[in-house]
């Protein structure tokens, strides 16, 4: 049974199609407390997707248990439209009705599911357009909205059920980076304002470190990984967590600078430094060792950076012990990893 302390708890779920000749789940296994925001992320086909919608059967199970808010909805037998009402979903391509204006978009499910009255429908409306700051647009028509305005309605019409939980199907991967990162910050408010569950499903790490709190890494159908994602960023465990934090392994083959096979390699992981603090520069000035950047992903999180970097290390082992007492002294944390790594 599911603990009181999970909102999801998912168990054995699998789903098959084409009577068993395709698994596009096998035996996941999920956690989800109240008030997390976690990501689901994998390569195309892992099952992302399917699993999200499984949580609200969109998607029916073939077998296996999913556990919301301590009751079975893979039981036969539970009223799963009255649990559906505690799970808003927003999709890739908004899905607004466009011969619908913004306020009856937003009006449609608590007239519907919640019997409010007109008025209070409304009213509550204004409230959520207020707070995604498009009070402006209540009479508009989807088409004369823009790609984020579009995504900050299906938002709203989410939230307008008072859920549990928003699900979010890859919900920015449509949108340009400053929309995003607005979207992004959306989804945040909501999470620490009202306490919602948030689940992201997303092939874009950055997305995962700007609001995440854990992260499960999907990979042949199942949960290959799932925990914190600095623990996961910091020290991936499995193959496939290390394929999507290392994203460009497939041109290493030919990419001169990365040398010969066995070489010593450092990677170094920046968790929340200045972005304007060159770490790699003045570490090659303080150690007289230069070192060559074989692999890099970072970026500025609202003014820090965040990302890795793999470096070379050098032949000589007092240099390599210069470097790792420097980095030592910054707090930077660094690992010495394999060949195969990338």
């Amino acid at each position: 049974m599911a603990t009181s302390n999970k909102l999801i708890s998912v168990q054995h779920l699998v789903k098959e199609y084409n009577h068993g000749t395709v698994k596009a789940l096998n035996d996941c296994n999920l956690d989800i407390a109240q008030g997390e925001v976690v990501a689901i992320i994998g390569p195309s086909g892992s099952g992302k997707s399917t699993l999200l919608r499984s949580l609200n059967l969109l998607e029916e199970p073939t077998g296996g248990q999913i556990f919301f808010d301590g009751v079975d909805l893979a039981d036969k037998s539970v009223d799963i439209n009255l649990h559906r009402q505690k799970m808003g979903m927003v999709f890739q391509h908004f899905n607004l009705f466009p011969h619908k204006t913004v306020l009856q978009n937003i009006t449609m499910a608590p007239l519907a599911l919640k019997k409010k009255t007109p008025e209070e429908a409304q009213k509550q409306a204004m409230e959520l357009l207020e707070r995604i700051g498009l009070a402006d647009k209540a009479n508009e028509y989807p088409n004369m909205l823009s790609g984020g305005q579009k995504q900050r309605i299906a938002i709203a019409r989410a939230l307008a059920n008072e859920p549990k939980v928003l699900l979010c199907d890859e919900a920015t991967s449509a949108l340009d980076p400053t929309t995003t990162r607005s979207i992004l910050s959306l989804l945040k408010e909501i999470n620490e304002r009202l306490g919602i569950t948030i689940i992201v499903i997303t092939h874009e790490m950055r997305v995962v470190e700007e609001i995440c709190s854990r992260v499960a890494i999907l990979d042949a159908s199942h949960v290959a990984e799932m925990g914190k994602v600095e623990e996961i960023f910091r020290r991936p465990k499995t193959a496939a967590a290390r394929r999507l934090l290392f994203p460009g392994r497939e041109q290493r083959a030919e990419a001169p600078a990365f040398g010969a096979k066995n070489q010593r390699m450092l990677r170094i992981v920046f968790d929340g430094m200045t972005p304007f603090e060159p770490v790699i520069a003045n570490m090659v000035l303080a150690c007289g060792a230069p070192v060559n950047i074989l692999f890099a992903n970072t970026r500025a999180i609202e003014g820090k950076t965040v990302g890795q970097m793999i470096v070379q290390l050098p032949e000589a082992e007092d240099a390599v012990s210069r470097i790792e007492a420097y980095l030592n002294a910054q707090n930077v944390h660094y690992e010495e990893v394999t060949d195969d790594v990338l």
